[in-house]
């Protein structure tokens, strides 16, 4: 299928797309060696600028008239709920484990368990969202040439899921301050 033959924005419109987004930016340093889920203290959080960021995403989207399927998929990492919380206020958030193994990408694991997990990512981003619909999952960015690559806080990657088994197809990697030049014609 091509994609640059119209604009990005009016196919968005018309759904069935995967919204793959980076939390915003969180505070500098690093998440706990006892990292716990339930203990913000022990992760890195939503900088001021990371919060701005998560409020300015979800209005950008609504702007755009963009549908958004609920829930709103997020890792488990409290940096990544308050993005969601932020951008969607109403939206139903659903925690899925996926993220954090998307987090653990970036540290020195075994082969196998890099396999598994970018198989899993494959199956999650092969799911049709509802008619007309467009999923949003909230969660971390990937190492360079991995998954979906390299993601700038509050970046968003746009995924054409192609069925289960059938693979996907990334279709636009945007930074946050690209997301308002889907509203010019100039795709």
């Amino acid at each position: 299928m091509k994609y640059l033959d119209k604009s990005i924005l009016d196919l968005l419109k018309k759904g069935g797309f995967v919204l793959y987004a980076r939390h915003g930016q969180a505070t500098v340093g690093g998440d706990q060696p006892n990292l716990n889920f339930q203990d913000c203290f022990t992760q890195r959080n939503l900088s001021e600028v990371g919060r701005r960021e998560a409020i300015y995403f979800g209005q950008m989207l609504r702007y755009l008239q963009i549908p958004i399927s609920s829930p709103i998929v997020v890792s488990p990492f409290c940096r990544t709920i308050e993005t969601a919380q932020l951008a969607f206020p109403y939206a139903h958030i659903q925690i899925d484990p996926m993220g954090y193994e998307i987090y653990k990408l970036g540290g020195n694991i075994p082969i196998v368990e890099k396999t598994n997990i970018l198989s899993n990512l494959q199956s999650m981003l092969e799911r049709t969202p509802p008619q007309g619909m467009n999923q949003v999952i909230i969660a971390h960015s990937f190492p360079e040439s991995v998954g979906l690559g390299g993601i700038t806080n509050m970046g968003m990657v746009i995924v054409k899921p192609k069925g289960p088994g059938n693979g996907y197809e990334i279709i636009k990697k945007l930074t946050l301050e690209e997301l308002p030049l889907l509203g010019s014609s100039s795709n």
